[in-house]
């Protein structure tokens, strides 16, 4: 019975998903192309640099795509490093610089002429028949971190104090993978006004969950997963949980629950909030009472 309440408070939720939410989000900023291979390289590039404070998210982004012209896509697949190094050199982003940036920029350019897209590319390594996306990631990455950086980084290559591997992390090191998960969830899932529907060859119910502050902190509330820390453990054990109220499309819940705390305050510490909050009827931690 539980389960079905759940299930029903969680889709009247995603059936609330609005566009103020989305203009609070860095997947607005694929929202401003209109063609597929345009938004996938914004995806790639929104994505990589979507941690921290999400105010300072959207400025990081503004200040990137702002340079890259109206089409990203165009930009990229004419990426000189020896150019772009004196375009971002004041770039930062905590603590990811203009060199972390170029490289990822080379990285989509080299992904591109490989493959001819970063779908193609990731397809090269995935399995159809796979429960989720957990050993397709292990490869996409490996794959990214091996290829040849030496025209960003010279002779070296990627230096062992570079925070770009951090762009590209693994499922295999623990990692939840938060900003590859949101990834994918943006280019896999169906066009439906917030997600993007690029991609065709991976199946939504291969999607992880995206672990950030707020699903690993509402997913405790709501049973989900009771670990500690928010690693690819818990991703997939709360994406087990969802898989349960939409076998073929569990991730669909994913951006509705985060932007109750992005958006709409959810800390499970303000009786006010919790009062009106409209997973109420199934959260432990409501507090309708001051």
């Amino acid at each position: 019975m539980r389960n079905e309440q759940t299930k029903t408070v969680l889709d009247r939720l995603c059936a609330t998903r609005s566009p103020r939410q989305l203009a609070n989000d860095p997947l607005s900023f694929c929202h401003r192309y209109d063609d597929p291979a345009d938004r996938e390289v914004a995806a790639i590039i929104a994505s990589s640099f979507a941690y921290g404070a999400v105010g300072i998210i959207l400025r990081t982004l503004e200040s990137i795509f702002c340079l890259l012209g109206p089409s990203p896509r165009h930009f990229v697949e004419r990426f000189e490093p020896k150019i772009g190094l004196r375009i971002f050199s004041g770039f930062k982003h905590r603590f990811n610089d203009g060199r972390d940036l170029c490289a990822l920029l080379w990285a989509v350019r080299l992904m591109i002429e490989e493959s001819g897209s970063a779908e193609a590319f990731f397809l090269r390594t995935h399995d159809c028949s796979a429960q989720d996306v957990t050993e397709s990631l292990n490869s996409y990455s490996k794959a990214i971190r091996s290829l040849d950086f030496r025209p960003v980084f010279g002779q070296q290559g990627v230096p062992g104090n570079s925070y770009f591997p951090f762009l590209f992390p693994a499922p295999a090191s623990g990692s939840a993978c938060k900003r590859l998960c949101m990834f994918l969830r943006w280019v896999v899932r169906q066009e439906d006004g917030i997600d993007l529907g690029i991609w065709r060859g991976v199946s939504p119910a291969q999607l992880v969950i995206p672990v950030d502050t707020h699903i690993q902190r509402i997913s405790g509330y709501l049973g989900f997963s009771n670990r500690k820390n928010a690693d690819w453990r818990m991703a997939r054990e709360i994406t087990a949980c969802l898989r349960h109220f939409d076998p073929d499309d569990p991730v669909k819940y994913d951006f509705a629950l985060a932007h109750l705390g992005i958006s709409d305050g959810c800390n499970g510490n303000d009786p006010i909030a919790c009062a009106t909050c409209q997973i109420a009827g199934v959260c432990p931690q409501n507090r309708t009472t001051i």
